[in-house]
């Protein structure tokens, strides 16, 4: 056990954060009497202040990292966030003595960032400045700063210039066959929950009417249906809800369209003519794994062959954008069966791949049944991303955006991957916060992005279904307070 001691500050959370990326096994005391012992001490001397970071084992001091900052003409928000940043760098140096651990994100937390990639552009930096500050300020391996440089400059296209009348529209349909042992998104079992649908898409199209007026002098560039599982819904169903968007919003001068047929369980022939009908630029046939064996293991009742099936049919029927996503370290996975699964997509020749790094979440049945599951190891963990991004080039497929996710094996990332022209738009601006995205429907989350503020408001829906059906009003009106809040 390695015990932490602060002296003269409180930023646990974010000294938490960063020794989570090196072990899980710490707590915070103020003894020195452990046999392992990280300590940070803040001080202040001459308008500097001073981070120092010291290892002890056993009362005898073994690594020592110490920095400073020149508060001269900073304000208090700036002091605030370089102090967090070299409190940070000191205790890296020194957790990278103790621990022989691989961290290529550096002293980066955060979920986002390729974000810091855009400021340092927007700023006027060339490309070895941005390098160099990524190196030396934030201590991110050469290979994730070519990444992030890459997927960066990529999204400038789709992300400037800036429009605060421009928003993205989210809907929700929180319905699956089977509920997969990782996942925390809302996901209602239909065997369970199923009976609430046709109810559940009647009120899902009164908060569609209910945010006509609230959007009505923005521009929707994109349409996402999410979920769950949209096609857990019968074609009726399916139909009713883009129908009622079409006719209650502006809907015509969207870029781009898509929804999530996630599930070969849940795709059949006459929901996809739906799709076509309402013509869907984009859609997603998201196998998680192409090895039959792990589909059963994290609860997919489907098999590899409708998979294929599925995807098949779809370009039969004309759909020209399909998105596929897996998930690396997925339970009893090796580098061979992940091979096996890049092989099997490379066969499909899907327009973009999305490829998720496993994410213990709090939701999940994952993470309340941590213990019986043996995860991938570390160093497996990285030669499956490096792997991933081997296929995904080899099929033309170039990085075009990047997320962190808390608790993710290995402190890594997401990574989309799209052929030149298929990048998904929505996907981009919802990473870079530089739009405002409406969410309707059980579980949603709206963010209003104020731009000028450099200020984020979350405004969520209630994720139980039952108690989503009873309170859309209540749903419609956040939305709308927040609204007039900030118009005011």
């Amino acid at each position: 056990m390695l015990y932490v001691i602060l002296k003269n500050h409180d930023y646990k959370y974010e000294v938490a954060e960063l020794v989570k990326l090196f072990t899980q096994n710490f707590e915070f005391t103020d003894e020195k009497n452990f046999a392992m012992v990280l300590e940070n001490t803040l001080l202040t001397h001459n308008n500097h202040l001073i981070s120092t970071t010291r290892y002890f084992t056993n009362y005898e001091m073994r690594f020592e990292e110490r920095q400073s900052i020149d508060t001269t003409n900073l304000s208090e928000q700036e002091i605030k966030k370089l102090t967090k940043e070299m409190i940070k760098r000191t205790l890296y140096k020194v957790l990278k003595k103790v621990f022989n651990t691989y961290v290529p994100w550096g002293i980066l937390t955060g979920i986002r960032p390729i974000k810091i990639v855009h400021t340092l552009l927007d700023l006027g930096y060339d490309d070895e400045q941005i390098k160099e500050t990524l190196r030396k300020n934030y201590y991110i391996a050469d290979e994730k700063i070519e990444l992030s440089l890459e997927i960066a400059k990529r999204e400038r296209v789709f992300v400037y210039p800036v429009d605060k009348d421009k928003i993205s529209l989210y809907v929700s349909i929180p319905f699956c066959p089977t509920i997969c042992y990782y996942c925390s998104f809302p996901a209602n079992p239909l065997k369970v929950y199923g009976n609430l649908r046709d109810e559940y898409v009647e009120k899902l199209i009164e908060e569609i009417k209910g945010v006509k007026d609230l959007i009505k002098n923005k521009e929707i560039e994109t349409l996402y249906i999410g979920g769950g599982t949209p096609t857990a819904l019968c074609e009726n169903n399916l139909d009713k809800v883009i129908s009622a968007l079409f006719d209650e919003l502006d809907l015509s001068k969207i870029k781009e369209f898509t929804v999530e047929a996630g599930r070969p369980d849940t795709i059949t022939k006459e929901k996809l003519e739906v799709l076509k009908k309402h013509n869907v630029t984009r859609i997603s046939i998201n196998p998680q794994s192409m090895n039959d064996i792990t589909l059963e293991k994290i609860g997919r009742s489907h098999s590899v062959k409708e998979i294929i099936d599925c995807f098949n049919m779809a370009r039969s029927m004309g759909f020209d954008n399909i998105n596929m996503d897996i998930i690396l370290g997925l339970v009893d996975e090796d580098l061979e069966m992940v091979e096996n699964t890049l092989k099997e997509i490379e066969k499909l020749n899907p327009e973009s791949l999305t490829v998720h790094t496993l994410a213990v979440k709090r939701a999940s049945s994952l993470k309340e049944n941590i213990d019986d599951y043996e995860f991938t190891r570390y160093e497996e963990m990285v030669k499956m991303i490096d792997l991933s991004m081997k296929y995904a080039r080899k099929m033309n497929l170039k990085p075009y955006y990047l997320y962190r996710q808390k608790h993710m094996l290995g402190n890594l990332e997401n990574i989309g991957y799209a052929k030149e022209g298929y990048e998904c738009i929505y996907n981009i601006q919802i990473m870079e916060e530089k739009q405002s995205n409406y969410a309707i429907g059980a579980g949603s989350i709206s963010k209003f992005v104020y731009l000028d503020e450099d200020r984020i408001e979350r405004v969520d829906n209630v994720k139980n279904v039952e108690q989503y059906i009873n309170r859309v009003d209540e749903m419609i009106e956040k939305k709308r307070k927040e609204i007039e809040k900030n118009a005011n």
